[in-house]
């Protein structure tokens, strides 16, 4: 018995050692020094990317100053579903996500792979990295890059093209405090906080006349600049609010993805008649492919001069929605919307798993607000769950 209690006060003890030791990386941002941020990493040589607001909605891009960042705008979301509004306060990340993935500055839409002239010289495009610094990376999108790393750097074949982009990344993530009308990360378990990955972690604290980051350290990069702009140290009340916003954010969300037993589920009902209703609906418009960040098909392209002197290998997107996708000698493999959409959707959500020890979906939403005809993946696969318990009564 005695021996039971010095156990269990070791580890009280160790808890909150942990606790003090966790809290040593804290610091206090107040708005004029996330502008300071910005201006130390392009110092560094960083490109910053952020968010900024294009055409109605909010997209990533270069930035080089706070105030591109789409400063006092909410983002209302649904199935097939996107409109920006005032919040009403000056929050700088008071949004989710948009179309935009940080896959596109990682694992760029279009990039040349070599060069074949006319004497037959081939001429490698070799793909230079650059130092890339994003700003406003959300818990689901950092467990996308992550998913990322597993499929093109962490098997036998390295991609190149990811391999120097990913090379030289400075990550400063957000936690979510509001989640939108189609996030279900809290089911997947990426968010609303932010995991392991990124050098600073923001947590942005804004109303009843208060405006503040709450940033956390991540690596000793992220540490060193924090202290180089001259942020302080945060005190155990603004740290404590931080974490009660994030706490009271798992409560909000309005989505979620059963994924107990998902994977054998799926593979057990490949002809549930849940994918020819869904197919009825379906465009195989490649939207869903094109938003999601851990999508990585692809398809090579040869473009000539018009002197034919030069020709061109291309790599680019692809999406397994196209027919020409599947296609091999004699027609395509899944020639039927139904099965592209079938393909799609159990890749993501099980085949994956077998694949890279993950799950493809990071519960980001933007598949479901992207759809033209509103396709929601937490429904569906809701549905083939509800027809299994179903029959199972009869």
């Amino acid at each position: 018995m005695k021996a039971r209690y010095i156990y269990m006060i070791f580890n009280t003890l160790k808890h909150v050692m942990g606790e003090l030791r966790d809290q040593s990386d804290h610091y206090l941002l107040d708005p004029p020094l996330l502008g300071e941020l910005i201006t130390a990493l392009r110092g560094l040589g960083y490109s910053v990317i952020g968010p900024v607001v294009r055409e109605g909605a909010i997209v990533y891009d270069e930035i080089e100053s706070a105030s591109q960042l789409p400063v006092g705008l909410r983002d209302r979301q649904g199935p097939g579903y996107y409109r920006l509004e005032e919040r009403g306060d000056k929050a700088f990340f008071g949004f989710v996500v948009g179309p935009h993935s940080w896959k596109r500055f990682l694992y760029p839409p279009r990039v040349k792979l070599f060069t074949v002239s006319r004497k037959g010289e081939v001429t490698p495009n070799n793909v230079l990295g650059k130092k890339l610094a994003f700003i406003g990376v959300r818990g689901c999108e950092l467990a996308a890059i992550s998913v990322l790393d597993k499929v093109l750097l962490g098997g036998p074949y390295v991609d190149p093209v990811y391999s120097a982009m990913r090379r030289e990344v400075f990550i400063v993530a957000v936690n979510c405090t509001e989640p939108g009308e189609n996030c279900f990360c809290l089911s997947v378990g990426t968010g609303p906080e932010a995991g392991s990955g990124y050098d600073i972690g923001l947590t942005e604290v804004v109303g009843d006349g208060v405006h503040y980051f709450v940033a956390k350290a991540g690596s000793s990069a992220g540490k060193s600049l924090l202290e180089r702009i001259g942020a302080r140290r945060a005190t155990d009340e603004e740290v404590s609010e931080a974490a009660a916003r994030i706490e009271r954010a798992r409560t909000l969300f309005r989505k979620g993805l059963d994924v107990n037993g998902l994977k054998d589920l799926l593979y057990k009902n490949l002809e549930s008649p849940v994918y020819a209703e869904v197919a009825e609906r379906c465009l195989a418009c490649a939207n869903c492919t094109l938003v999601c960040p851990t999508c990585f098909c692809t398809t090579v392209e040869e473009v000539t001069t018009l002197s034919g002197n030069v020709a061109e290998r291309w790599r680019r997107w692809d999406s397994c929605f196209n027919a020409d996708f599947s296609y091999i000698h004699g027609g395509p493999i899944r020639s039927s919307r139904m099965s592209r959409y079938r393909q799609w959707f159990t890749h993501k959500l099980a085949t994956w798993i077998d694949q890279f020890g993950v799950m493809g979906c990071v519960g980001c939403g933007r598949c479901i607000t992207w759809c033209p005809v509103g396709i929601d993946i937490t429904e569906e696969a809701a549905k083939i769950r509800q027809r299994v318990l179903e029959v199972s009564a009869t």
